[in-house]
């Protein structure tokens, strides 16, 4: 990403779009973010009767034909109908389209489990059906680039297409591969963010086995509570959220509305275990310490972190450790949200959602809280904005997102 020096180019943000648990678009999901509303409710996409875990966050009443023809509907995943909505309000919201038909435009839509569901189900069909019943557009629509290519088709895009998979990561990497594009020069417009909707039966089943969803039914509301002493594990949900990016000599050209500036970006990998997060943390505070460097910034120049925060006993002990090794002495004075304890974990489109919480900090100067927050745990000594939303200016904030397999992705914005 570009650093904020006055001689070099920069990467901002000028549209916004998102259909999540607690909103079909990004302003409704800010708001119910302040607001401390929780996105969590029983299952009703699969009878989930004898899982030891019946509760997710799921995207309500999305209708996806009101975005897609039959034809294209009946082809499409409900991830890529969810990017598609997405990606039109991200663009239309940046005052371009209906398309972007005679733009140097590009597309990076990153997910984790995009076809996963369609997977299952065709599987399920062979088994009880036979071959004749499997859909002609199955392996279409189970790609892990489909989502990204139907937003292309959606909206005209003739330049680069990206759908990278990061786990948990991917929606901070799509916005760290938008900058590239943008910065060297392969594209005047990037549509970036991540999605996810794999909200099935054998899903479930596999984070059942690997004991880490909660089991908290009976209160589902209440049972993402990241950085909470009594947490006992994360929630799953499905969402997309969706950034245009441009440069900023182009959108001040144009006159755009300008949310804020990517001002930086950085990976690093754990190396470590396939699910477990490197118990110092010292990969993923490294991470921040390298996007701090890209956007020239010092610790004490961050207001504000939007935590991974999953709500599991490892990831948020970990966080903290990273957070401390990264800001040293400024960690206290950090106000740290976790957005998970109201929309769950959105797998790929988690970390675009904290690049929403982030954006809008900035713009709007709030920080939504960590809803859930009532009985602190000695390893989590932060300030996790508990319970209530905080009217503060944010000039610099950062969002972590560290992905099973150790991919840790961090992404700084900042205030122009």
């Amino acid at each position: 990403m570009s650093a904020a020096g006055a001689h070099r180019e920069r990467v901002v943000i000028t549209g916004i779009g998102a259909v999540t648990p607690l909103g079909n678009t990004w302003r409704a999901t800010w708001e119910a973010l302040l607001a401390g509303r929780s996105g969590v409710g029983p299952i009703t996409q699969f009878n989930a009767t004898d899982f030891p875990t019946r509760i997710a966050a799921e995207v309500k009443g999305f209708d996806p034909a009101a975005f897609l023809p039959v034809k294209r509907l009946n082809r499409s995943s409900r991830c890529t109908q969810l990017s598609i909505a997405a990606a039109r309000e991200a663009v239309a919201d940046a005052g371009l389209g209906p398309t972007l038909e005679g733009v140097e435009a590009a597309v990076v839509l990153n997910s984790a489990v995009s076809g996963f569901p369609e997977i299952e189900k065709a599987t399920g069909t062979l088994g009880t059906q036979g071959l004749r019943h499997i859909s002609p557009s199955f392996v279409a629509s189970a790609l892990t680039n489909m989502a990204a290519c139907e937003v292309a088709i959606d909206l005209g895009v003739h330049g680069p297409v990206n759908a990278s998979a990061l786990a948990c990561a991917s929606g901070t990497h799509a916005l760290l591969e938008a900058g590239r594009l943008l910065l060297d020069g392969d594209a005047d417009v990037v549509v970036a963010g991540g999605a996810d909707a794999a909200i099935t039966p054998v899903m479930f089943g596999g984070l059942s086995t690997m004991r880490g969803l909660s089991k908290n039914n009976d209160a589902p509301e209440q049972a993402s509570r990241p950085f909470d002493a009594d947490r006992d594990g994360f929630v799953f949900g499905e969402g997309a959220v969706v950034f245009t990016l441009e440069r900023l000599s182009d959108a001040a050209a144009r006159g755009a509305r300008i949310y804020a500036e990517v001002s930086g970006a950085a990976m690093t990998s754990d190396a470590f275990h396939i699910v477990a997060p490197e118990p110092d943390g010292q990969y993923a505070a490294l991470a921040i310490t390298k996007t701090l460097a890209k956007a020239r910034l010092d610790p004490a120049d961050v207001d504000l972190v939007c935590a991974h925060g999953t709500s599991t006993k490892a990831n948020d002990k970990t966080e903290t450790a990273a957070i401390h090794q990264a800001f040293g002495g400024h960690a206290g004075a950090l106000a740290v949200t976790a957005p998970k304890s109201m929309t769950g974990h959105l797998i790929g489109a988690a970390g675009a959602l904290g690049a929403l919480v982030c954006v809008m900090a900035i713009a709007e100067s709030a920080v939504p809280p960590t809803i859930n927050y009532q009985t602190p745990d000695p390893d989590c000594d932060l300030d996790y904005v508990p319970n209530q939303a905080r009217a503060m200016t944010v000039r610099h904030a950062v969002t972590n997102a560290f992905g099973f397999g150790g991919q840790n992705c961090v992404v700084a914005f900042s205030a122009l």
